[in-house]
């Protein structure tokens, strides 16, 4: 359960140095609060339910969120599920600045940030192929901009939003975690150029660090209550969204494409994880 691994709130870092992570000090009674937690690409699809799922396990969330391709109100609905408060800030995880900022004043309130989870990116395949500067900008120099903060502010627990993608044609199904990293197109290769930075971040502490990578594919699905749910700003790159306009009357019909794969019917097959 990722909510619950998550480590309770740290003492604040004596002058000059980094404290000791909570989960790996005695744990004393009175210090009964949970996490403060970043939560990058927050108001996202993935990230606004992760927020739900934190929120009621008790921790404390900041939302790092450009809104590029989400909308605040998702976090609103995030506060009105959970019934907690979450704070967030609309900047860009590529501006070192705004990082710097975020990490210092969480600090200087008392409630420093201890751990990150990183949605914020782009995850088009398509896009990524027609655009893959733009690719390569955000998702990893913006990882590596997020890395930077975290490790000037001696935060350093990571769980890293990777994808499946990063396998390209994999040769069994289900895939073991063994596969070869072999991506085919550049949303993937963006994907295993972080992995690899985190393995070598990783590498140079080993007893420092400690960073988790999610390699999955297709999450759909929404929150039971209907009010979050995957919403993309302008067309929809994935099949989930197209289906739920088709559903609620925006589009007319929804076109499924291609009739030669090897399957019953001929049309092309896929397996989808609920986003909860």
């Amino acid at each position: 359960n990722c909510a619950n691994s998550l480590p309770s709130r740290a003492a604040p870092s004596p002058a000059g140095g980094c404290s000791t992570p909570r989960s790996q000090r005695p744990t004393q009674p009175e210090e009964r609060a949970m996490a403060r937690l970043l939560i990058t690409g927050g108001a996202g699809f993935i990230g606004s339910h992760t927020c739900v799922v934190l929120l009621e396990a008790g921790h404390d969330l900041l939302v790092l969120d450009d809104f590029s391709n989400s909308s605040p109100v998702a976090l609103t609905r995030v506060q009105e599920l959970s019934g907690r408060s979450l704070q967030w800030i609309e900047g860009d995880v590529r501006d070192g600045a705004v990082l710097e900022q975020l990490f210092a004043d969480a600090a200087g309130a008392g409630a420093p940030i201890e751990a990150v989870i990183h949605f914020a990116g782009l995850k088009a395949v398509g896009e990524s192929v027609s655009d893959p500067l733009r690719y390569w900008d955000v998702n990893v120099s913006g990882s590596r901009a997020l890395l930077s903060a975290m490790d000037s502010h001696c935060c350093r627990t990571l769980v890293f939003s990777s994808s499946a993608t990063l396998y390209g044609y994999p040769e069994a199904v289900p895939i073991p975690e063994i596969t070869p990293i072999q991506p085919i197109n550049p949303y993937g290769h963006t994907k295993a150029a972080v992995e690899r930075m985190l393995n070598d971040v990783a590498a140079c502490a080993p007893d420092t660090w400690r960073i988790a990578c999610l390699r999955y594919f297709n999450p759909v699905g929404a929150h039971p209550s209907g009010l979050i749910g995957e919403d993309p700003n302008g067309i929809p790159n994935i099949l989930f969204p197209f289906v739920s306009q088709v559903a609620i009357g925006l589009r007319e019909q929804l076109k499924v494409f291609g009739g030669d794969w090897p399957t019953p019917d001929g049309s092309g097959v896929r397996d989808y994880i609920h986003v909860i």
